[in-house]
């Protein structure tokens, strides 16, 4: 059968359309993504604007018609961080629905954590062992760690890349290079949140495997020498704590304009690098984390599998 599943981030609006069965591999048969940054249109009333409702329902109605063109017998569409926790989420919630005929369905930190670690797991397989995950959004850090398919332990912090750009680096935004004494907070204000919640994510035992998703650290792992996308999803990749830490260093020395320029930087997002790596460097250090395996399949991919396995047989 052919699914979609309509991701709208707090960065992008995601389309992916895979051709799968219970117990096949999903083909991917049609991925599209558009740039909306619907957390920077939440202002300091926790409400999202009338403009940012405005650019939500084109891009669900664009992703909507391409999923018809695409031939979807099911679309499965979700919300992440901006709009659970915009005041008037719902709200909005309902007049998308109004509009584009789409039911937007609003995850909450945890569900978003225990579904990309079952796309992780089916990833690595039972080989793997422990595994623990870590997944950076635009607006949230979540994390998972267990044995099983379904994690031990779920959790979302809000540790996203751009909402630690807004908070701590604003002149990123603007090009401009990251403040020393800002990184500093930053990472003193991640060792904070991370403190309490190391010890649940170890409860079970050290982690055999780490692995991690995201655009952000697919980016940093690539700006630390990882094969380029085009090499194939396959091909392994990692990041070091070592290597992150350098580019830490890296980043925090040079304007956020110029990393637009460097191979595997989108151009939309270089403004994120620099706190996405403070988050990503502090997260693996509280954690003891060495290293980590970049894994492909993520929140979406979760989504699709968890909607095979509620067709049973079928």
């Amino acid at each position: 059968m052919r699914l979609g599943v309509l991701d709208v981030g707090s960065n992008t609006v995601h389309l992916l359309v895979v051709d799968a069965h219970r117990g096949a591999h999903p083909t991917p048969m049609h991925d599209d993504r558009s740039l909306l940054r619907l957390a920077e249109h939440v202002g300091p009333d926790d409400r999202l604007s009338r403009a940012g409702e405005k650019a939500l329902v084109r891009a669900v109605q664009k992703a909507c018609d391409q999923a018809e063109q695409q031939g979807c017998e099911q679309l499965m569409a979700l919300v992440t961080s901006a709009i659970r926790e915009a005041e008037n989420g719902l709200e909005v919630l309902d007049r998308v629905m109004a509009r584009t005929g789409v039911r937007l369905e609003v995850l909450s930190g945890e569900e978003e954590a225990r579904l990309t670690f079952l796309a992780v797991r089916r990833w690595f397989g039972w080989s793997a062992g422990r595994l623990m995950v870590l997944d950076i959004g635009g607006g949230s850090l979540e994390l998972a760690s267990g044995f099983d398919e379904d994690p031990d332990v779920g959790l979302s912090l809000p540790l996203g890349a751009g909402r630690m750009t807004r908070r701590f680096l604003p002149q990123a935004r603007t090009g401009g290079r990251p403040d020393l004494h800002a990184l500093e907070q930053l990472e003193e204000h991640v060792a904070e949140l991370l403190k309490p919640v190391a010890k649940r994510l170890l409860a079970g035992g050290p982690p055999d495997l780490v692995a991690a998703t995201s655009k952000t650290f697919r980016t940093l792992a690539r700006l630390t020498g990882a094969a380029p996308y085009s090499a194939g999803l396959r091909v392994p990749r990692q990041l070091t704590a070592e290597g992150l830490d350098q580019l830490v260093g890296f980043v925090s020395r040079i304007e956020c304009a110029a990393l637009a320029e460097l191979p595997g930087v989108s151009p939309d997002r270089a403004h994120q690098i620099p706190a996405g790596a403070v988050v990503a460097a502090t997260a693996m250090r509280s954690l003891d984390v060495p290293c980590v395996r970049i894994c492909p399949w993520a929140l979406r991919e979760g989504v699709i599998l968890r909607r095979l396995d509620s067709l049973g047989g079928t």
